[in-house]
């Protein structure tokens, strides 16, 4: 069985460990003490790292890191909506644990890194060089993959859970399952050097997201300006069919 590893087992590495645990043997990481447990309860090998904002002379290598087909990085390296944040500490501290690693990379970015401007936002809108906080990972790894996030959403992670102001922007979310199929057919491909956008290619505004999900009318217009993200390069380039396409639908049941 190929063995996978996930830095930083947080909310959506649950979901993608969970769906790849009868091809992988899972090896995680986590900061929380209290989830070794957990994580080895459900067959998981478990690793307690923290990767801080200052050196650590104690953090080391990976010790399994050599044996894996295939790492996905799974921790925050920047701010939100285009402000980024340096943290090269952070990520001096998670190359570190790297070391010389050789097998298939994933880096989970956000659709955070473009700008605050009204129109559509292509991955060649920003290189990964021009962001600090994924050209780290291209630089030691040129054949990393860089997955640019949506808004993540799914089980109870909905939008009318939240408080929302601007309930005529349209959103740029994503299902954690339609996540999970696109790892799954990128590691399945052998996929090197990519970097996507995964965002579901509806955009409602966040006034029909909402009342969809509570089950209300809406008779609303639906406007067509606002900051979209594409998954135009995603759904061409794996021809990717997304099970959750519209944000309006994230609460129904999972779609085997």
């Amino acid at each position: 069985m190929k063995k996978l590893g996930i830095i930083g087992c947080g909310w959506l590495g649950n979901h993608i460990a969970e769906r790849l645990s009868d091809r992988y043997e899972i090896f995680v990481t986590t900061t929380s003490e209290s989830k070794i447990e957990a994580f080895t309860s459900k067959g998981y090998f478990p690793t307690l790292v923290s990767f801080p904002d200052e050196a650590s002379e104690t953090l080391k290598e990976w010790e399994i890191a050599h044996e894996l087909d295939a790492i996905i990085i799974s921790i925050p390296f920047s701010g939100i909506r285009g402000k980024q944040v340096s943290m090269k500490t952070r990520q001096g501290n998670v190359l570190k644990f790297l070391g010389d690693y050789k097998g298939q990379l994933f880096l989970t970015s956000s659709t955070g890194v473009y700008p605050e401007f009204e129109k559509e936002y292509k991955e060649e809108d920003q290189p990964v060089e021009n962001v600090e906080s994924e050209n780290f990972i291209k630089d030691r790894f040129p054949k990393a993959n860089v997955l640019r996030l949506a808004g993540l959403m799914g089980d109870q992670r909905l939008l009318k859970n939240y408080n929302i102001s601007n309930l005529d922007q349209p959103v740029n979310h994503i299902h954690y399952a339609d996540i999970c199929s696109v790892i799954e057919k990128m590691l399945d491909q052998q996929s090197q050097g990519k970097v996507y956008n995964l965002v579901a290619p509806v955009h409602p505004n966040k006034e029909e997201v909402i009342n969809a999900q509570k089950d209300l009318p809406y008779s609303g217009e639906r406007t067509e300006k606002g900051r979209l993200i594409s998954s135009a390069k995603l759904i061409s380039e794996l021809d990717f069919e997304f099970q959750y396409p519209d944000p309006r639908y994230f609460h129904s049941p999972i779609i085997k």
